[in-house]
């Protein structure tokens, strides 16, 4: 008789990724919002898949780490998760990392904070004879800087820092906190238009400016941009945004992903990384008289689902940037009636 071997899995952690223009509901947000009662979620849930706009991968290092580790890595609907038969015990120092790829050009017209740029620079160090490749722009996502909401079984594991105070060379649609409260950047700084959310411990913790790292060059090499990340041979040009994934958290052991023999958790944890659709001021333009628009006085939000405003929302593609000199002072969508 033929021996059988079962493996059993169980899960790792998972990762979450979500895309508030294809969850919420014109002004009512996914996470909190009385509109969303748990039967409206799980429905709004089952038309997300954000496979149709975002491809993530684990690097060629993680890949191989996961196989000596006997575990698996799984795509799903709303991101991936890892499994594990727990037959061999992960290390403390083991760090897991995937590649955010955007699939979807138009992402970066409904999603906040893609108006930066994401260029590569090549530079020779000559101290070295070394040349570093460094890409601006790159958020990196992490289990060790992430911040969390709420407490106890209903606490939230975010992969995006907490949202900083606000900054003097702060841009537009940069999220800051101000008297326990999340507001947005409607123009650059200086003197910047701002507009409040809502309050902090009701909202996710969004993806935010501080995701970018700040690049620390070797000395007397020029050029390198102030923030983003070194290029690697296991980075490839095109990446969008890194998952960054330690096994163990020193100073909050709910972020870990292993217990203290290396193994699973009985309650594995769940991370979650919310990308906030960009918010317009609505040109309502007369196609009789287009020189004299009629503007909305609020930046209102883009939704996929439902209308943030009163009269016909805007196209998905329509955003544009209102400037002064180099100055952003408006982001607004077009919208002919």
């Amino acid at each position: 008789m033929a021996e059988r071997l079962r493996c059993l899995y169980k899960r790792l952690f998972e990762v979450r990724l979500l895309h508030h223009y294809w969850l919420d509901q014109g002004i009512a947000i996914f996470d909190h919002d009385p509109y969303f009662d748990q039967k409206k979620k799980e429905t709004r849930l089952q038309t997300y898949d954000i496979r149709s706009f975002l491809a993530i991968t684990p690097t060629e290092r993680t890949a191989k780490a996961l196989k000596g580790c006997g575990c698996l890595f799984k795509e799903s609907a709303s991101g991936f998760l890892i499994i594990t038969t727990n037959q061999v015990p992960i290390t403390a120092d083991t760090v897991f990392e995937f590649i955010v790829t955007v699939k979807d050009p138009a992402f970066f017209i409904y999603t906040a904070l893609t108006l930066r740029p994401q260029a590569i620079y090549e530079l020779y160090h000559q101290a070295e004879n070394k040349t570093y490749r460094y890409k601006e722009n790159v958020a990196v996502f992490s289990n060790v800087t992430g911040a969390s909401r709420g407490n106890g079984l209903s606490r939230s594991l975010f992969l995006s820092r907490e949202i900083p105070v606000i900054a003097g060379n702060d841009l537009v649609e940069f999220l800051i906190l101000k008297s326990s409260s999340v507001y947005q950047l409607t123009s650059d700084q200086p003197a910047a238009l701002q507009q409040k959310i809502d309050k902090a411990i009701d909202l996710p913790v969004f993806v935010n400016q501080d995701d970018v790292p700040v690049l620390v060059p070797p000395a007397s090499l020029a050029g390198v941009p102030s923030r983003g990340i070194m290029l690697t041979d296991d980075l490839p040009d095109n990446l969008f945004a890194i998952i960054r994934l330690s096994a163990v958290r020193n100073n909050d052991s709910d972020f870990s992903f292993i217990d203290n023999n290396g193994y699973a958790k009985s309650a594995p944890p769940v991370f979650q990384i919310h990308y906030k659709n960009r918010s317009t001021f609505w040109h309502y333009i007369n196609k009789n008289s287009p020189s004299s628009p009629d503007i909305e006085p609020k930046s209102l939000p883009l939704t996929f689902f439902g209308n943030a405003g009163k009269r016909q929302k805007p196209s998905q593609e329509m955003v544009k940037a209102q400037m002064s000199d180099k100055k952003v002072t408006q982001l607004f969508s077009e919208i002919f009636v």
